[in-house]
């Protein structure tokens, strides 16, 4: 999906013209992949107000993600938030994609290079849903990829570091050449890990089960906020490895996360997800986005005002 130019990014503490944020070839993010980032949402609400979602728990990861790989940022918590309320104001957004990022920046060629040069900038633009609208709809056609998942022991799979979408990348798009929507990971133990962007949730007998944080997932905010919302509803969650086999045998599976926010899954390996009746995915859809026309009550602080 083309990214749509907007006026300014904001860069170490400054909004910058769009066409001026720019970075040396040398810089050592683009040779080593030493960079974290977040993918966060604007939402125009239905008052008319544009908020954030889960501004504070994003900004705090992308803390946590910079923590592990030893890339200081210069800016509080709330200072990065204040510039991602700022770059979606200034540029007249009424809803957004928002992409923070943090990393090593020019200076030094070596793998393990100094950390002073972490740089952080943030980015703000229109983007729809990621699958598609008809997918959220309809739901998405999927298979289960011949790529596995990091392991434990190689590179920590919960935090989102840009290296660890390398994977992703080959997981979407060995499902794109094969004719599906999207790829489903599975971990190093062979069980379900996540998609190639998003987390998974399978109904089974009235229960909502998802792959736990040992399967090598990211600990998605907005898996965190479905879990919240279905045991609001009184569904139970159960948090297991899940087989490759279970998902055949699912009444209903969708994934989450912010970029596909909250998408059905039609078939995984072209067997279809149960009758096609999707009564919970439907309920927790709507609640998902009644926190944005109203139609679910903001109990939790979620939506942070721009």
């Amino acid at each position: 999906m083309p990214i749509k130019e907007q006026k300014f990014i904001w860069s170490n503490g400054e909004l910058i013209p769009w066409a001026d944020a720019k970075v040396h070839v040398m810089t050592h993010a683009l040779h080593y992949a030493t960079s974290v980032f977040e993918g966060m949402r604007a939402y125009q609400i239905k008052n008319g107000h544009t908020v954030i979602f889960r501004n504070f728990e994003h900004i705090r990861r992308l803390f946590y993600s910079a923590r592990v790989y030893r890339l200081p940022i210069r800016h509080s918590i709330e200072e990065i938030m204040q510039a991602c309320r700022d770059v979606v104001r200034e540029n007249g957004l009424k809803a957004a994609y928002i992409r923070p990022l943090v990393y090593l920046g020019y200076g030094e060629m070596g793998i393990s290079a100094p950390h002073e040069k972490a740089e952080t900038m943030i980015a703000a633009y229109p983007w729809g849903a990621y699958l598609g609208e008809e997918a959220l709809k309809s739901g998405v056609d999927a298979c289960i990829s011949s790529w596995r998942r990091l392991a434990p022991d190689t590179m920590p799979a919960g935090v989102k570091a840009s290296g660890n979408y390398l994977s992703s990348r080959l997981i979407a798009l060995e499902a794109r050449e094969r004719g599906f929507g999207e790829g489903i990971g599975l971990d190093a133990a062979g069980t379900v890990s996540e998609g190639a962007g998003e987390n998974l949730f399978v109904v089974m007998n009235g229960k909502l089960y998802t792959p736990p944080g040992a399967s090598s997932i990211l600990m998605g905010i907005t898996r965190d906020t479905i879990i919240t919302l279905a045991k609001s509803r009184g569904y139970e969650v159960v948090e297991q490895a899940l087989t490759r086999e279970s998902l055949y045998a699912a009444d209903e599976m969708f994934m989450v996360g912010t970029a596909v926010e909250v998408t059905p899954v039609r078939s995984v390996d072209r067997l279809p997800i149960g009758s096609n009746n999707r009564p919970i995915t439907t309920e927790i859809q709507s609640a998902f986005f009644g926190l944005f026309n109203g139609e679910t009550r903001d109990e939790w602080g979620w939506l942070d005002p721009v």
